[in-house]
């Protein structure tokens, strides 16, 4: 080595030949710091690649401390359904005790937390499970509650066409008092005004005054009937028939249909009648029965028959 040069000289182990490098202290110093530059730059750019991957790691980190949030959050809304079907499940069973309707249903949804590890953090896998199970229940329950509405929609019209059978009925069932009159002449028996068997009763009432029909029915005949006078018969479609007999006139016609209550006639003395008076007689199957028993409403004998007695008052 000189001053301002270097030489390098390579021999090889053969000895025949021998290299010679030849270069100046410049070129010498430049190669070190070029070599120095590029190791920096190495050493540079891997701790610029670490810097980024720790700002990766930590964003990750964010991401998955996030999403565990979430999954947790999740997992709380998926226990919440759970308790809500429960709650919809038992209140459908109420319901079908109440109305009656015994049917076999779905279990109602479990507490879902033995899916969550004894560390208490839920897994993505386990949640998956919890709300596919919930999924396939909200289905069932979705099903079940379509089937259930229309179950109960037919037990309550079936429960309504009993009531407004039962509400006919009554109404077709002679119940009150025609002239709200008392009884003068009572039923069977009688010496007064001559002896005789008295087939309905005599009911106190003023000359004019109007006689109501004691239920639903169509008036059967209406006029003249020799010693009952101007008369009405009221056929109650039940085997009822209700006379109302002496009128002095009447204000139905034969094949009208009538609604209890509703004028049919007024009081009179007509046909064999000492006085003003109104004789009620009712008939089943043809047949004359005491009146009294259904001058304040129907005899309960007589509703203990009717369909739904245990059940509609």
């Amino acid at each position: 080595m000189t001053n301002n040069a270097f030489l390098i000289k390579i021999i090889p182990p053969e000895g025949y030949n021998v290299y010679r490098l030849h270069f100046s202290r410049t070129l010498a110093v430049a190669l070190m710091v070029g070599f120095v530059a590029l190791v920096a730059a190495a050493l540079g750019l891997h701790a610029w690649q670490l810097h980024l991957a720790e700002n990766d790691v930590r964003d990750l980190q964010a991401i998955t401390a996030a999403q565990h949030e979430k999954l947790q959050a999740i997992d709380r809304q998926a226990e919440a359904l759970a308790g809500e079907l429960r709650d919809i499940q038992r209140q459908d069973a109420e319901i079908r005790r109440l109305l009656g309707v015994h049917s076999a249903a779905a279990a109602p949804p479990r507490p879902t937390h033995g899916f969550v590890p004894a560390g208490g953090a839920p897994t993505v896998a386990l949640v998956q499970a919890r709300l596919a199970r919930l999924v396939r229940t909200s289905e069932q329950r979705l099903s079940d509650s379509r089937s259930f509405d229309r179950l109960v929609h037919r037990v309550l019209d079936l429960r309504r066409m009993a009531l407004l059978a039962r509400e006919r009925m009554l109404a077709a069932l002679p119940s009150l008092n025609p002239v709200n009159g008392t009884i003068n002449s009572p039923f069977g028996w009688r010496v007064n005004p001559w002896p005789e068997f008295h087939p309905g009763v005599d009911l106190v009432a003023n000359y004019g005054q109007p006689i109501h029909a004691a239920a639903d029915g169509v008036v059967r005949s209406a006029g003249w009937n020799s010693g009952y006078g101007i008369m009405a018969d009221v056929d109650h479609e039940n085997g009822y028939h209700s006379w109302y007999a002496h009128m002095s006139r009447v204000a139905v016609a034969p094949g009208e249909r009538v609604r209890k209550g509703e004028t049919i006639g007024f009081v009179g003395a007509t046909g064999e009648a000492t006085g003003p008076h109104l004789h009620y007689q009712l008939m089943l199957g043809g047949r004359p029965i005491d009146p009294a028993p259904y001058l304040n409403g129907v005899p309960a004998k007589i509703l203990a028959t009717l369909p739904g007695a245990g059940r509609v008052q």
